[in-house]
Order: structure tokens, then C-alpha cells, then sequence
């Protein structure tokens, strides 16, 4: 029967017109029982949630390292993933190669100096090295190898130091590395005349595949040898008169480097206010 207006249309009635009223049950109970009815487990739905949640963080992130063309910090990795922190793009990074393990798949995110890469794993380097010809871009030559190795484990180290060791004049090598981003200067030496010193550069662990120096194959029995008080090794005798000879010549290619530090210098400090704006930035708007 059709009810006046004012009286709802589906509002249950008894016989006489009188309002029945349905027994009123916690709002948990209703939710078993739904899932009950179901029979979907509660449990399985809420880790259904989060699993989807967490899978879709994945994927954002793996894409991140996909197209990134050198290693990426966590921080920049949560900022471009959408992430919480970086605490969380770390963690995600070992569920992302929990999975890459489990299913035997050819590349794994590796953690060097700058930061997490994804990369192939090294028994196909060979195959992939003859399949798209990468050697020739950052083929070295013997002499590169044999300084690029002496600054690895003797860093810092100056040129006068690299000469006693190789036997020749590395000025061009080292110009060469420089170029090619492996190496830089990383300050002064305490000796007569205050030579330069040289060390390897983020670039070099980030293409070895090296998260720091400790890394680096026999680290421990071929690192610098320690310094006996009284014992000095360069700058003096013959080898001073050497590099005099040459001292023109060497001070051009020696300013020309120090030019490039000041600009390293400034180009770090540069960047490390832009990170110290952007986490005040990011804890004012969190506040």
C-alpha cells in the first residue's frame, strides 16, 4: 500500500501500521558477518589491500631505475617513486630484488657510491659487451689501467708518486682520465711545494660497480703503506730536478686542473644547499 508523503516508502510496517524496527548489531559484527557470508577471510582481504598498495610503490620505483641513466640516492629515488622516505625506497629496493632473485632474472640493484642501479648481472657482461660494442666507448688503454689502478689503491696520491711507481711521466694519462671523468683532484700534498693530489671519482666506483674503495679486489693488501716518521719518498734528489726540468709545461696543465677543482668545489657546495632548502622545505610543509 502506498504510503502519504512524510512516511518513508521502504520503512518496514507491521499489520496494524505500526514501525517495525530491525535488531541494531555493532558495526564489527556486521563486517564478520559480511565476510563470513562470503566466505572471504577478513584477514586476507586487508593483506590484499596492502599487497596491491605496495605493489603499485613497486612498480613506480622499478620504473625509476629503469630509466635512469647512472645511480640514483634513496632520497631521490623516494622523491621520484612518490615515497614516504627514503627508508622505504631502500626497503623496497631489496623486496624489488627478493623478487628479481626468485625468478631468476638477468639484473639485480646494485648499491655503488652514488647510490642503487639496476644492473645485469655480470655473467652476461661478455655477451651484452659484444652485442652492443660498449668497450669501445670506455676502452682504456694499458698505461690508463696500470695509473687508473695505482690511484685507486694508492689515493690520494700525487703524480711525482705515480712516476716512481710506473717509471714514466703519467701527465698525459691522467689528463686522460680526468677527461674521462675516473679521476680528480682532491687537494694538496703537505710536501716541498705542495704538489697536487688525485683520486678516483663517484663515477669510477659507479662503473666498477663498486659501492666504496673497501670493494675493490685485494683492498687490504695493496691500500697505501703507511707513512715512518722521518721517511720522505718525493720531492727530493733526482726527482725534484726531473719535474723542474718539465716545470713549464707542468704548470700549465696544473692550473688548468686547478681551475676545474674550484669549480667541482663550487658545484658540490651548490648542490648541498639546494638539499639542505629542499628537506627544510619538506619539514615545513610535513609541520
Amino acid at each position: 500500500m502506498w504510503q502519504r508523503v512524510g512516511q518513508s516508502l521502504c520503512e518496514p510496517r507491521g499489520r496494524h501500521g505500526e514501525r517495525l524496527r530491525a535488531k541494531s548489531l555493532p558495526t564489527d559484527e556486521l563486517r564478520r558477518q559480511f565476510f563470513r557470508r562470503g566466505k572471504v577471510e577478513e584477514d586476507e582481504v586487508d593483506d590484499a589491500a596492502i599487497e596491491v598498495h605496495r605493489s603499485q610503490k613497486l612498480a613506480r620505483l622499478e620504473a625509476v631505475l629503469l630509466i635512469a641513466e647512472s645511480a640514483m640516492s634513496p632520497r631521490r629515488l623516494a622523491q621520484l617513486a612518490m615515497l614516504a622516505s627514503p627508508s622505504e625506497a631502500t626497503l623496497l629496493v631489496e623486496r624489488l630484488n627478493r623478487i628479481y632473485d626468485a625468478g631468476e632474472t638477468a639484473v639485480h640493484v646494485e648499491r655503488v657510491a652514488t647510490g642503487f642501479q639496476l644492473l645485469t648481472l655480470p655473467k652476461f657482461a661478455h655477451w651484452l659487451d659484444r652485442l652492443h660494442n660498449r668497450q669501445v666507448k670506455l676502452k682504456l688503454s694499458t698505461q690508463a689501467l696500470e695509473t687508473l689502478s695505482i690511484v685507486a689503491y694508492r689515493q690520494p696520491i700525487t703524480r711525482a708518486d705515480i712516476k716512481a711507481i710506473r717509471g714514466v711521466d703519467p701527465v698525459d694519462t691522467l689528463k686522460l682520465l680526468m677527461d674521462r671523468g675516473l679521476v680528480r683532484l682532491g687537494g694538496y700534498d703537505d710536501a716541498l711545494g705542495r704538489p697536487y693530489l688525485y683520486e678516483t671519482t663517484p663515477r669510477f666506483l659507479e662503473l666498477f660497480g663498486l659501492r666504496d674503495l673497501a670493494d675493490l679486489p685485494n683492498a687490504e693488501a695493496l691500500r697505501r703503506p703507511p707513512q715512518l716518521p722521518g721517511h720522505e719518498d718525493r720531492g727530493v734528489g733526482p726527482e725534484l730536478e726531473e719535474i723542474d726540468e718539465d716545470a713549464e709545461f707542468d704548470d700549465e696543465f696544473e692550473e688548468g686542473l686547478a681551475g676545474e677543482l674550484e669549480e667541482e668545489l663550487e658545484e658540490e657546495l651548490e648542490e648541498e644547499l639546494e638539499e639542505e632548502l629542499e628537506e627544510e622545505l619538506e619539514e615545513e610543509l610535513e609541520e
